[in-house]
């Protein structure tokens, strides 16, 4: 009886391993394609706030960086700005999903994005093994804006301008750059950027070969309570499609549009994948399937 036991785990083990093997000779291709180039990975969401997830998050870039892959970080961190208001007795607002952002809550947003939220997660690249940068949008004056006034929400700007020598320096040196969403107007005045325009915008001035949003949904819905109905794959002119038969709803929106944007000023592919699932990153672009859904031309 123990002899059978043990023959079971030895079976169970060598067939762990050759999954682990089969994987990996199934990412191997995808690995080769995407040596050399600029994917920039916009992180957010549940991802930020699951320590676990965290910790997946890092290790997929890492990973792709070791094997010769270009990652750019551009992150948001909403729910600690939050935190900190509240600690601050500024009580956070929004309006149509916005942050209003008066003086007092900008100075907040620069100091957690561009300090305690970026330089953590340098920390965390550095000590899974890699190399990090982390940089705001005005460093090297790499994202321009101008105030949205027509919303009424204070300091909260759109991109107008990408300077990407710094970040092009930075990855051809072999680092990862981790960049916060802060910008400047003409004036020098600070402005907070939407976190999934800013990646799409950068990845347009580094024509990277990838954007990947990561959310808090498992990607593009036909029906949205219904997993089984994602779109594995779409084209610019069947999302403008959807959108128009109301598939496309509500927050996805302004993510498939920055996509479209994305893709029209030169990116290769983009995708929008659930970063509430582990290694969603490694799934979605070294394996067959993927898990979210990619948009292309």
């Amino acid at each position: 009886m123990a002899a059978s036991l043990r023959t079971g785990a030895a079976v169970t083990a060598a067939l762990t391993q050759l999954d682990r093997v089969s994987i990996l000779a199934e990412a191997l291709p995808y690995m080769q394609r995407f040596a050399g180039k600029t994917i920039v990975v916009k992180y957010g969401g549940a991802a930020m706030k699951d320590p676990t997830l965290k910790a997946g998050v890092i290790t997929d870039l890492v990973l792709l960086w070791t094997v010769g892959i270009r990652p750019v970080l551009v992150h948001g961190g909403g729910p600690e700005i939050n935190s900190w208001l509240t600690k601050l007795g500024i009580q956070p607002e929004f309006k149509n999903g916005l942050r209003v952002t008066d003086a007092p809550t900008m100075e907040v947003v620069e100091m957690v994005l561009g300090g305690r939220v970026n330089k953590g997660l340098v920390s965390l690249i550095q000590q899974a093994g890699g190399k990090a940068v982390g940089l705001s949008g005005k460093d090297g004056d790499l994202l321009r804006a101008r105030q949205m006034v027509e919303k009424d929400i204070g300091y909260v700007g759109e991109v107008t301008k990408v300077d990407a020598t710094l970040l092009r320096s930075l990855v051809a040196s072999g680092y990862i750059p981790v960049v916060a969403t802060v910008a400047t107007d003409e004036s020098g005045q600070a402005l907070n950027v939407n976190a999934d325009t800013a990646a799409g915008e950068i990845a347009a001035a580094l024509q990277a070969e990838k954007l990947i949003l990561m959310t808090d949904v498992p990607g593009v819905l036909r029906d949205k309570d219904d997993v089984s109905t994602k779109f594995a794959e779409l084209n610019i002119k069947t999302c403008r499609e959807l959108t128009q038969e109301g598939i496309i709803a509500g927050g996805m929106i302004p993510k498939v549009q920055c996509c479209i944007r994305c893709i029209s000023q030169g990116v290769t592919a983009t995708h929008i994948i659930d970063g509430r699932s582990r290694h969603s990153i490694l799934m979605e672009l070294l394996t067959d399937e993927g898990v979210g859904t990619m948009i292309t031309g």
